[in-house]
């Protein structure tokens, strides 16, 4: 199965076990038999494009999807957490970094195709501009490395996930112009 193909979230339904559980439109599943109903909504995820002077900072995954390539600091938000919460826990976690004076920039549609199954998310990106570069430490569970790009040098079809790929390219586009 590939990242476009829609993926079955349910074989049978959690309710009365009947296998007459259909997907309308992979968003809603409804059992026939019972019609106990559940959606399978909009995940939202959270980048953090980190700049200092003329750099980008980027991290390589470590895990599918898209192991190896490059990615921006960030992830999925938790249960009863802002977007700007998420993003400070998630660079704590990933990097070990502390920094909370973000700017919305970008958001964009995504999937995310997971041990079987396709999620939609909302990726919601915030930009910071540092004067100096923090000291960080890789969590290697989650990301290889990290990386320093200078803007001239960003390679946009290596960063793992289209919306994070045009928030970049936005980016680079408005420091060009």
């Amino acid at each position: 199965m590939n990242e476009t193909t829609e993926s079955t979230v349910f074989q049978f339904c959690p309710n009365c076990k009947s296998a007459q559980i259909n997907s309308e439109n992979g968003h809603k599943h409804l059992c026939n038999h019972c019609q106990f109903e559940y959606f399978h909504n909009t995940a939202s995820a959270v980048g953090a494009i980190i700049c200092c002077e003329d750099e980008m900072l980027f991290t390589v995954r470590a895990q599918d999807p898209h192991r190896g390539r490059l990615d921006l600091p960030g992830g999925f938000v938790d249960h009863n957490e802002s977007l700007e919460a998420a993003l400070t826990r998630e660079l704590k976690e990933e990097l070990d970094v502390t920094i909370d004076n973000w700017q919305y920039f970008y958001s964009g549609a995504n999937t995310y195709f997971y041990k079987g199954v396709l999620y939609h998310t909302c990726d919601v990106v915030f930009v910071c501009q540092l004067f100096h570069k923090p000291l960080l430490t890789a969590d290697v569970a989650e990301i290889t490395e990290f990386k320093w790009l200078k803007f001239d040098e960003i390679d946009c079809e290596n960063i793992a996930f289209a919306s994070l790929r045009k928030a970049v390219q936005k980016l680079l586009k408005q420091t060009i112009e």
